[in-house]
């Protein structure tokens, strides 16, 4: 028996669903139930008929789904699989941000642990960030954390100023405005498509800014047959899979988030099997991170 094979036989046996984030490993999104980017993965936990959620992803992934499903048995493969941007604010540093900005609203990006979105009026994933900060009023002072690049963007597309948290995404701290254009003059005409994780001179220099899967929308419905991609490079195994008549380059080969490459068919057929390791968010967290969570996908 593979270990494909033994993995299906265990989801079997354990009524399991696995999820699976664009930037994992291509074995891992081979045998997901589902692939996709934070919202997609999210609107799908909320779905699902499994008594098991195995979430193929980092840590702030997994708890989301625990939130959104406190009476399922939610399981990563990984648990070190972290985020740093997401360890870049505590709880208690929110407080103290929202301390001196009586009368905020506090937004809270998805790349974030339980306990900060348990302190947020509402969270966003780069999916629909744009769509849920429209319905503030431009006359709200707004709090956002951690990613001051994706707030940065949001604040600009909309003409609005936000208090920003200085966290953000060391994967893509690596792109560099230098390294689109070089790609440019490798692969002429391509359409450039960046993750608004970005810094602004990367943003500014990319035909697209969109979320991963934002990306696959577009790369879908386009005419254009060649593409660069500046985000983590897992997403091109979906890209490829999804459109076969397509070519796409990734700005660079080098943009890959450890983190998320934690998680292997090993570990998953580990965690079936073992029931390891579970998430568990405590009650009093869960039940305020869950409002923010609910608050934005009503809006989606």
């Amino acid at each position: 028996m593979t270990i494909e094979e033994e993995i299906n036989e265990l989801k079997r046996k354990r009524n399991a669903v696995i999820l699976a984030h664009n930037y994992q490993r291509g074995e891992i999104q081979e045998i997901a139930d589902f692939t996709g980017d934070s919202l997609e993965l999210a609107r799908k936990a909320t779905q699902v008929e499994a008594d098991v959620i195995v979430f193929c992803g980092v840590y702030f992934m997994a708890e989301t789904a625990a939130i959104l499903n406190p009476s399922k048995i939610v399981l990563i493969p990984n648990p070190d699989a972290g985020c740093p941007m997401a360890d870049m604010i505590t709880a208690a540093q929110l407080r103290e941000f929202k301390a001196k900005k009586p009368g905020a609203k506090a937004v809270c990006y998805v790349n974030s642990t339980a306990e900060v979105k348990a302190e947020c009026d509402m969270c966003v994933t780069s999916g629909n960030a744009e769509a849920v900060m429209k319905t503030f009023s431009p006359k709200d002072e707004i709090i956002f954390v951690p990613d001051q690049h994706l707030g940065g963007h949001i604040a600009g597309k909309l003409n609005r100023k936000y208090n920003l948290w200085p966290g953000y995404c060391p994967t893509h701290a690596h792109l560099t405005a230098a390294k689109i254009e070089e790609a440019r003059r490798l692969h002429p005409g391509a359409i450039v498509m960046v993750h608004p994780e970005c810094a602004k001179d990367v943003r500014d220099a990319a035909d697209e800014r969109l979320s991963t899967g934002g990306m696959c929308a577009f790369a879908r419905n386009s005419s254009a047959k060649d593409f660069i991609v500046g985000t983590e490079v897992g997403i091109l195994h979906r890209l490829r899979k999804e459109n076969p008549g397509k070519n796409f380059y990734p700005v660079t080969d080098t943009l890959i988030c450890p983190n998320m490459k934690k998680t292997t068919l090993a570990s998953l057929r580990e965690s079936l099997a073992e029931m390891r390791e579970r998430v568990i968010v405590p009650e009093e967290i869960q039940v305020r991170a869950k409002r923010a969570i609910d608050a934005m996908l009503a809006i989606a």
